[in-house]
């Protein structure tokens, strides 16, 4: 009667222990552990998912490592070649200006951005100033237009200013930045465009961390003509003698196609230096939350396996505990 008993309370407590004997377990092999294959039960399915999820945080955050090196690389590259083109544009800014606010009827704005994302926010800041210079300019009398250099801000322009859109140029950063590649694009701007002001929009570079949205005006020589006859300051180019057989519209004319380029060579260069000090200091914030997340799973994952570890032992214990009374 007592082992009938006893049969009876094992096969009633049996549920609470584990299907498998403890000598199986034991036998197992090191690579695939009693929580790894989870048996029955949330609590190791939630234990599997927390793990899923902190090896992904670990990939996520080994690839922003990567990508903050390689762009610290790019820009120690770039910033050398931006800190030296800035003596290109300023004789000229100190000899035609740089008149913001001069009023002309033919605005065309040149918004310079970068092909590839995850840099921060230098491309919305640059197609905002783009926006506003657009509206400001705007009027019955007057045209503006744009033209976009960059896949950003050619993304964000062409949803609500498309028929606006002059010209758009991509991949410029394809290929090492020089002063050739540069000014066969400012030519075919120049080609392809009408215009009495290009207001060059881009991201001046100060440090990895500070970079200044700044715009230059860049005048047709009909309008610094103008503005050089009616004083000013454009007033002292009556002042320069004329060498040669050109004429001063000539003159002119090349000046204001090389002061272009120039503006356009030192305005790449300084938004690309913008671009990879802002991803870099994007990638290394994804990093350190990267770093956060994992040590907040990684006590998560702890509690979740002590607590299922602690109800096994409870259920072993109350089997046990009931086969013997």
């Amino acid at each position: 009667m007592a082992m009938a008993a006893l049969r009876r309370e094992g096969r009633r407590f049996a549920p609470l222990i584990s299907p498998r004997p403890i000598t199986a377990v034991r036998s197992s092999p090191p690579a695939l552990s009693h929580e790894d294959e989870g048996p029955i039960g949330v609590r190791y399915v939630s234990t599997q998912v927390v793990r899923n999820r902190m090896k992904s945080v670990k990939s996520i955050q080994k690839i922003t490592k990567a990508m903050k090196m390689v762009a610290a690389s790019k820009l120690r590259a770039i910033q050398t070649k931006a800190e030296n083109s800035r003596g290109l544009w300023q004789p000229f800014t100190a000899l035609l200006g740089d008149l913001p606010s001069v009023d002309v009827k033919k605005n065309v704005v040149v918004t310079i951005s970068s092909d590839k994302g995850l840099c921060g926010g230098i491309n919305s800041t640059s197609v905002k100033i783009s926006k506003g210079l657009h509206k400001l300019n705007s009027g019955p009398e007057k045209e503006t237009k744009y033209v976009i250099l960059g896949e950003k801000a050619k993304a964000q322009l062409v949803r609500d200013s498309k028929k606006d859109i002059e010209l758009i140029i991509t991949e410029l950063q394809k290929n090492p930045l020089s002063y050739t590649q540069v000014s066969v694009l400012a030519d075919e701007i120049l080609k392809n465009v009408e215009y009495d002001a290009l207001r060059i929009v881009f991201n001046k570079f100060h440090s990895v961390v500070s970079f200044v949205p700044t715009v230059s005006t860049v005048l047709s020589p009909e309008i610094v003509e103008r503005e050089a006859e009616s004083g000013g300051k454009l007033g002292d180019l009556d002042s320069y003698e004329i060498e040669g057989g050109e004429t001063k519209g000539e003159i002119l004319q090349n000046l204001s196609e090389f002061q272009f380029s120039c503006v356009m060579f030192n305005a790449v260069l300084e938004n690309a230096c913008s671009e990879q000090g802002a991803r870099m200091s994007a990638m290394d914030s994804s990093s350190r939350n990267a770093g956060d997340m994992l040590d907040r799973l990684t006590l998560t994952y702890n509690r979740t396996r002590q607590a299922s570890i602690t109800t096994e032992l409870i259920e072993i214990i109350s089997g046990a505990s009931a086969l013997e009374g």
